[in-house]
């Protein structure tokens, strides 16, 4: 049985993410519990974990930090013991070493980089909307194979210290990782619960990991 918990720590679209998966449980028959939970026994038996985020990245690492032992939690779930991991949006930036956002802070550096502001250039910031990605690396086929829209909303990107951690990749002013990934851990800078079919599919898809 999957046991997928969507960490709660304030910053995030818990809900939405939570029905996401619910519903691709039952229309794929499999068997999963999806929990919303911020609880240290909850991420340690989980299966699978999901990082949302949305707000300035400052934040959201601060709402990590605020509960005792979670990020310890959390780097045991993903970088010991190897089980699935899925950032989404901020909850993907927090992956880097550092952002640029609002200043220069620190994030978990479980993938080399830093979080950098788009280039604006004549476009408009946020890059909000739907925008294509086209998938970069072989290796995560099994996670994304074919380009597809999906819905963006954000000012910042993840600029990979190591292009081999680029799985997608999306324009807007620039190339940039529209999906990172470093073995059992993933994320997306787009919000696959808010991207219709395709999105809930590359959310099947790591589920199947």
């Amino acid at each position: 049985m999957k046991k997928i918990t969507i960490v709660d720590y304030g910053s995030g679209n818990v809900l939405s993410a939570q029905k996401s998966f619910i519903k691709i449980a039952k229309d794929n028959n499999i068997e999963a519990e999806v929990l919303i939970s911020k609880n240290l026994k909850d991420v340690k038996n989980s299966t699978h974990i999901v990082l949302p985020g949305q707000g300035a990245f400052s934040t959201c690492m601060n709402g990590l930090k605020n509960t005792d032992g979670l990020i310890d939690e959390l780097c045991e779930f993903a970088l010991i013991n190897k089980k699935p991991f899925l950032g989404i949006c901020v909850g993907m930036q927090m992956l880097a070493k550092t952002s640029e956002e609002n200043g220069t802070h620190m994030g978990l550096g479980w993938i080399d980089g830093k979080i950098k502001l788009l280039p604006k250039d004549s476009l408009k910031l946020p890059h909000m909307g739907w925008n294509l990605v086209i998938p970069t690396n072989s290796k995560y086929n099994n996670l994304i194979s074919t380009k597809n829209d999906y819905y963006f909303v954000h000012s910042y990107y993840f600029d990979c210290a190591n292009k081999d951690n680029i799985l997608a990749e999306t324009k807007y002013s620039t190339n940039f990782a529209s999906i990172v990934g470093k073995e059992n851990i993933y994320g997306v800078q787009f919000h696959p619960e808010k991207s219709s079919s395709q999105g809930l599919n590359l959310l099947k898809e790591f589920i199947k990991v």
